[in-house]
């Protein structure tokens, strides 16, 4: 049985494929596109997929879409925002049919169901509670459910224009940053913030009756398409939106702090009502809003349940995976082999890769001096050269393996430093991501000194800590300045050596040397643009990021063995390459198409 379920046409393009229940391959659109939050019709990550087992798509037993096309029409031409005659019903029909070349069964499934399922058929629970929140699907905005073995239902929602996610899009805006995009921003920045807008703020929200909850819309402006809040919530919180670039001041932060707060409360507020109605000590979560990872860990520690599974690439991207996995179940009758019970999910390496023989002929045209250094068949003996370069205050990439699906940096291509050093942090920010300098790093921790160092809760460590989505106190014994954040807590990667084996090995080969299983890791990019996918990108990476060696599979090149224009093509490239961003019409607008 081969499915490939298809997540487009919004933001986060994405393909999965199953292969008789297993995933088996994911990746999304932008890695091969370059255009951050590609929005085009996966029809790179289709070949890929399918390339990836050696399948044709007449091969495929069925496709599967994300959402229902119907559905969220009836909302667009109701919310005026698509004129009623641009819409066409089949358009997502056609779509697939003329450019993916499919024309076997379509099978469609509801936004937030596709966000379930990609979070429960991952998760390795034999039963869940199940709760998604997003800006919006077709209708639903925020969605609670329950499953059992096979089986999974939703039957509570709130609908738009009360959301969860808009709600934290509104304050992003308001803060001068993306919507649909930058929400991660306002969440690092809030710990430097206290809560002093929080009761204004609560006051734009009507909490209950049950699962539900309102917004105030005479404090938001995003139905009628010109900007996220109205004058109403403006001139109650006294303080003026932020200009986009404009600096940053403690007004800002207290407001990160406020919805950051406002997020938590809310999200508890429906757990709590969802332990009353589902007799499951398991929470699976997915949707936008689950990548918040300071509120899954509030989550794990305040709330209701005992076990917490989030669903790796929980934003759109993931509905990929869930509208796949809900075709396998609707055509075999039983649940993926991916995530069965005990069985979780443990790892998202499932994009494409190179050979270290492709990478060789690879280097061998790219004009280095001196030549990168070769360590096919001496594993060993690059862990412990690149080792030797991070704790000398060398900032590496780390291009290995398959291509991670999902928005982390997770072993496969990330840069990496040590995170001792007390000027990495501002260092990195500045001159290799180009971001804002309260951005904090994540630490990859080997995961037999895990919990030495971090104040992991028991089963966070597999069922989230393998892939960046809680954070937790720092508790080591070590200084590790560039990976803490202001408020003591980091979101660290734990790295299993039977999961990740090279990885582990770059760990603790650092180890040795140091006395420190942590690394900082991000992920292999610069601002604005997506994680490399393909050995050139990482090469064009390492000379805008000025990074002073990149490990590309079994070869070692020297950042200064670049070629001394390749910064400059490099710039050219992705001015070239890089469209404005499609997930919206205005950065300060969220996208409902």
């Amino acid at each position: 049985m081969l499915v490939l379920g298809l997540s487009a046409l919004y933001h986060e393009s994405a393909c999965a494929l199953f292969r008789d229940g297993t995933l088996v391959a994911a990746a999304a659109e932008e890695r091969f596109s370059r255009i951050k939050h590609d929005a085009a019709l996966p029809v790179e990550a289709f070949r890929f997929c399918l390339a990836s087992i050696g399948a044709a798509p007449c091969d495929l037993d069925a496709v599967a879409w994300y959402e229902e096309p119907v559905a969220k029409l009836s909302r667009q031409i109701a919310t005026g925002r698509l004129p009623a005659e641009a819409a066409d019903p089949l358009a997502v029909e056609h779509a697939v049919r003329e450019r993916l070349g499919w024309d076997g069964p379509l099978l469609t499934f509801p936004h937030h169901l596709s966000h379930a399922a990609s979070s429960y058929y991952c998760s390795g629970f034999e039963d869940a509670a199940l709760l998604t929140a997003d800006g919006v699907g077709e209708w639903t905005t925020t969605a609670a459910g329950r499953a059992s073995g096979d089986d999974l239902e939703l039957f509570a929602e709130v609908a738009f224009p009360h959301s969860l996610g808009l709600l934290y899009s509104t304050i992003t805006a308001y803060l001068g940053f993306r919507v649909d995009s930058d929400e991660y921003k306002v969440m690092g920045l809030a710990p430097y913030g206290e809560p002093r807008f929080l009761d204004a703020l609560r006051r734009s929200v009507a909490d209950g009756p049950g699962f539900g909850f309102t917004l105030d819309l005479d404090d938001f402006d995003f139905v009628s398409g010109h900007r996220m809040w109205s004058p109403a919530l403006e001139a109650r919180l006294g303080v003026p939106p932020r200009e986009p670039g404009s600096p940053l001041d403690a007004a800002h932060a207290d407001l990160a702090a406020s919805v950051q707060a406002l997020l938590e409360e809310l999200l508890l507020g429906r757990a709590r009502w969802l332990a009353g109605e589902v007799a499951s000590e398991n929470l699976a979560m997915a949707g936008g809003v689950a990548l918040n990872c300071v509120a899954n860990a509030r989550l794990r520690r305040d709330g209701p349940f005992r076990r917490l599974f989030v669903q790796p690439a929980a934003g759109d991207a993931g509905g990929a995976v869930g509208a796949a996995a809900l075709a396998h179940r609707q055509l075999t009758g039983r649940r993926p082999a991916t995530g069965a019970p005990g069985a979780a999910l443990s790892h998202v390496r499932l994009g494409p890769g190179s050979t270290a023989d492709e990478v060789a002929a690879f280097l061998s045209t790219a004009a280095l001096d001196p030549a990168p250094e070769d360590y096919r068949g001496r594993r060993e003996a690059l862990a412990e050269a690149v080792a030797a370069r991070l704790a000398a205050g060398e900032v590496v990439g780390w291009f290995q393996g398959a291509m991670e699906f999902g928005p982390r940096a997770l072993g496969g291509r990330a840069i990496l430093a040590d995170p001792r050093n007390p000027e990495m942090r501002d260092r990195i920010n500045a001159r290799v991501k180009h971001r804002e300098s309260f951005r904090p790093f994540a630490p990859a921790v080997l995961a037999a000194a895990a919990s030495e160092h971090f104040a992991l809760p028991g089963g966070a460590a597999t069922e989230t800590g393998s892939f960046m989505l809680e954070t937790h106190q720092v508790v080591s014994p070590l200084d590790l300045p560039a990976v803490t954040h202001v408020d003591r807590s980091a979101r660290p990667h734990v790295v299993d050596p039977a999961v990740d084996p090279r990885f582990a090995a770059l760990l603790a080969a650092f180890a040795r040397r140091t006395g420190c299983p942590v690394l900082l890791e991000t992920s292999f990019n610069v601002a604005g643009e997506p994680i490399v996918c393909t050995p050139a990108d990482a090469l064009l990476t390492t000379a805008a990021a000025r990074l002073d060696a990149v490990v590309i599979e079994d070869h070692l090149v020297d950042g200064a063995s670049l070629p001394g224009n390749l910064a400059d093509l490099a710039e050219m490239w992705r001015s070239d390459r890089h469209r404005p961003w499609s997930g919206a019409p205005a950065d300060n607008l969220y996208a409902f198409v």
